[in-house]
């Protein structure tokens, strides 16, 4: 049975868009567990300190500060959670689902700054304790772009996306959903937590291919 003229094109155009878009890898970062705060919380959580830089990141104007907190939940606590500076105008944390399952907290997934709906979680430092009503999130899987690379990539922002990740390797996948961020400020870069680079056997600077 033929396909109706719209439906062969659609699939024709899909087939040349994912042609066109196999020939351009997308670095691969691997966001391990870290948090994002606001001044005022700093204050609370480490006093009047400044944070130090330990290291710059891929996207422009983003760095891992040498502090680190203790993050709590009902059932444990994690250690060693970095901060990513600079200043956020809300305090946020970004963990993994099983991270998130060990502290007993039912985090939901959600982007970046999108934090209605996010699970409280208690921040210790060596100032003190805040209990953060709003906070714990898993994060979206996302790809940001920079201008350039998303016409480049025929992307708008806001797209959802399929991401194929480890190529060739013993647990290559596709996620599915993966939301486009374009922003002059970012670098192009496919975000996945520790559980979605384990699941598909990848590290930071492994290449990906939007599908």
């Amino acid at each position: 049975m033929s396909l109706p003229p719209d439906a062969a094109a659609k699939v024709v155009a899909d087939l040349e868009l994912a042609l066109h878009r196999a020939a351009m890898p997308v670095p691969v970062g691997v966001s391990v567990r870290h948090f994002h705060i606001t001044e005022e919380h700093w204050r609370k959580v480490f006093g009047n300190v400044e944070p130090k830089k330990k290291r710059g990141l891929l996207q422009p104007g983003f760095w891992a500060a040498e502090e680190t907190v203790t993050i709590s939940g009902p059932k444990g606590k994690i250690e060693r959670v970095r901060l990513v500076a600079p200043w956020r105008p809300k305090t946020q944390v970004e963990v993994s689902r099983s991270d998130a399952q060990h502290l007993g907290i039912d985090a939901p997934v959600k982007g970046s700054g999108k934090l209605a709906g996010a699970a409280p979680v208690t921040i210790t430092g060596p100032a003190g304790s805040i209990e953060v009503a709003d906070a714990l999130i898993v994060a979206q899987r996302h790809v940001h772009f920079a201008p350039a690379d998303a016409q480049r990539m025929r992307v708008k922002d806001g797209d959802l996306l399929r991401v194929r990740c480890g190529g060739g390797g013993p647990r290559e996948t596709v996620f599915e959903s993966c939301l486009a961020r374009i922003s002059d400020q970012f670098a192009l870069e496919v975000h996945l937590d520790t559980d979605e680079a384990n699941a598909a056997w990848v590290k930071n600077g492994d290449l990906a291919y939007l599908v």
